[in-house]
């Protein structure tokens, strides 16, 4: 069994003589909860209905639990759950006729247990007590969690969100972002958004798509370290000459700067290293050396994802 649950390579599909989406090569982790970003029109939903079998690429190939999503397109979407963008249910159905609908799409190996699966189902994402409801009744965030709890009645390895958080309040944000977690339990969650916090918050792995083209893939920690991990930030006080000229003696030490904090007694010391192995097992000790100066902060800079997003759409290096 493949270690990934999604595998594109040089995935493309044209519409006429526009390219929605450019030779994209892109691999999901099984057990991840993989945040797939870009602007509006970059390709994300695109990337959804080729992976589902909804659409077929012009070029290139996508794997999907170890299924091809274009010849194998059945056996993926057995073992796969699917939430659109905007879930719509007949209003007059109870949430849990609407589970009990959307489980007669697939075979269920406990028949004669559907209805306690459906409970469990609702029950994860917080609908327990609404599971007589009419859908029409439910509040935006306790629709989107009734499309969760949809999307893996048939209990999927792998679970495809459309902008799953989309349009809800702070409150239903943090609903979904609690349910995603425990789907990630089970299954690998694979979701686009807008939403940059929620990404940072939750998921473990990111990609970015900028016009079709894949522009960033990376773990989340990598990514909030600035892509390198070379620079660190230090803030101390005390006479840091010494310690400043010894940093700059070190044959691993790129660049050292130093930003005074005016009325504070404190400054900031900013460390580029050729070796972040290196920096990591001597720079503190070197600092620390100085028995005048204190530490009050020390660590590798980091990056906030909306900064990250930002620089690569906008085409500014990295």
């Amino acid at each position: 069994m493949s270690d990934h649950a999604i595998v594109c390579r040089g995935l493309t599909k044209r519409f006429a003589d526009v390219t929605a989406l450019d030779h994209l090569d892109l691999e999901v982790p099984r057990g991840s909860l993989f945040g797939f970003l870009g602007p509006n029109g970059a390709g994300k939903t695109t990337v959804m209905r080729l992976l589902l079998g909804l659409a077929r690429p012009t070029d290139g190939s996508a794997q999907v639990l170890g299924f091809d999503a274009v010849t194998d397109s059945l056996e993926v979407r057995r073992r796969v759950g699917y939430l659109p963008q905007q879930p719509l249910f007949p209003p007059e159905l109870t949430a849990r006729e609407v589970m009990r609908y959307a489980a007669g799409f697939y075979p269920h190996e406990r028949d004669g247990r559907i209805d306690d699966d459906i409970t469990e189902a609702l029950d994860l994402v917080g609908l327990a007590a609404k599971a007589d409801s009419r859908s029409g009744a439910l509040s935006g965030g306790q629709r989107q969690r009734l499309g969760i709890a949809q999307a893996q009645v048939h209990r999927p390895e792998l679970l495809i969100l459309d902008e799953p958080a989309a349009a809800l309040d702070p409150l239903g944000r943090r609903d979904v972002l609690d349910v995603m977690r425990r789907l990630q339990e089970t299954a690998t969650v694979f979701y686009s958004t807008h939403i940059l916090d929620d990404v940072q918050q939750v998921s473990d792995q990111v990609a970015i798509l900028k016009a079709g083209a894949r522009v960033l893939q990376a773990p989340m920690n990598e990514v909030l370290r600035g892509g390198n991990g070379h620079v660190f930030d230090l803030e101390l006080s005390g006479p840091v000459g010494r310690v400043v000229a010894d940093l700059r003696a070190q044959p691993w030490v790129e660049v050292v700067r130093v930003a005074e904090e005016p009325h504070a007694g404190t400054c900031t010391v900013t460390v580029e290293a050729r070796d972040p192995d290196a920096a990591y097992r001597d720079l503190l000790r070197l600092v620390l050396a100085d028995r005048r100066v204190q530490v009050r902060a020390f660590g590798p800079r980091t990056s906030e994802l909306e900064d990250v997003f930002i620089d690569l759409v906008e085409g500014a290096p990295r």
